[in-house]
């Protein structure tokens, strides 16, 4: 159960390899129910943020809550207490949708009166019933993203975290999942998303924008289209990247 007034705050969060660092020295805090998305260009350091933050990963240094709980000394915890969905497909192929929403109750705890529950419940809400019996390597890669979405939320998680959920994905399905994360905020969940695509961002309800490690922009989508007096996030990313360059 979130306990602080914050779905998720980080304060100086920094995590190097070596000399290099991938997270350097970044400040943030997601509300409860909000949509934040994360965007910056591969190598920016969004999913080393994302790992640190769901207990994956260790931090060189800094603070970071999650859920109320602190990610260096309760991250067990936190992985109980949240959903993540990650930017690879990592369910079984060799499964059908519906034995993978079973295994995965399964590894969250659910008791098997749960797992039949939760599984029609999500059947329904991500409208998979048709391919509930299938193999999941024979499912279109927009299904099996939401198939990866319903397990991210078989334990009924008050945070989500989506690492870039629609890559590759086709621009109806894309569409198409994005009205289920307005469906989940709408229910009081935090959703946490990373993604590249620039229209996407404009879904957000606020979002931060990294650059070498380090947090350069966070704002409302039109708070940053009026600052850098740009029509879409697309110019707004590209001039916020290119400043001082």
């Amino acid at each position: 159960m979130i306990k602080s007034d914050y779905a998720v705050e980080a304060y100086n969060l920094t995590r190097a390899f070596g000399s290099f660092k991938a997270v350097d020295n970044i400040s943030f805090s997601v509300k409860k129910g909000e949509i934040f998305g994360f965007l910056g260009a591969n190598g920016a350091g969004k999913t080393t943020t994302i790992r640190m933050l769901c207990g994956l990963l260790l931090p060189t240094s800094g603070e970071a809550s999650v859920a109320g709980f602190d990610v260096y000394k309760e991250y067990e915890t936190i992985k109980m207490n949240i959903g993540y969905m990650s930017q690879k497909f990592s369910l079984y192929e060799d499964l059908t949708v519906r034995e993978n929403i079973e295994f995965y109750g399964g590894i969250y705890g659910l008791n098997r009166k749960q797992i039949a529950s939760k599984t029609e419940e999500l059947l329904t809400y991500l409208n998979l019933w048709d391919q509930a019996d299938k193999l999941t390597s024979s499912l279109p890669l927009g299904w099996k993203q939401r198939m990866a979405l319903s397990t991210a939320l078989l334990h009924d998680p008050d945070i989500v975290f989506l690492d870039e959920p629609t890559s590759g994905v086709d621009p109806v399905s894309r569409r198409n999942f994005w009205l289920l994360i307005y469906e989940l905020a709408a229910k009081g969940k935090t959703v946490f998303v990373t993604t590249h695509y620039m229209d996407e961002a404009e879904y957000c309800h606020r979002l931060s924008i990294m650059k070498d490690g380090a947090i350069i922009e966070l704002d409302q989508p039109q708070i940053l289209k009026d600052k850098y007096k740009a029509g879409n996030m697309q110019d707004v990313f590209i001039k916020a990247v290119n400043r001082g360059a």
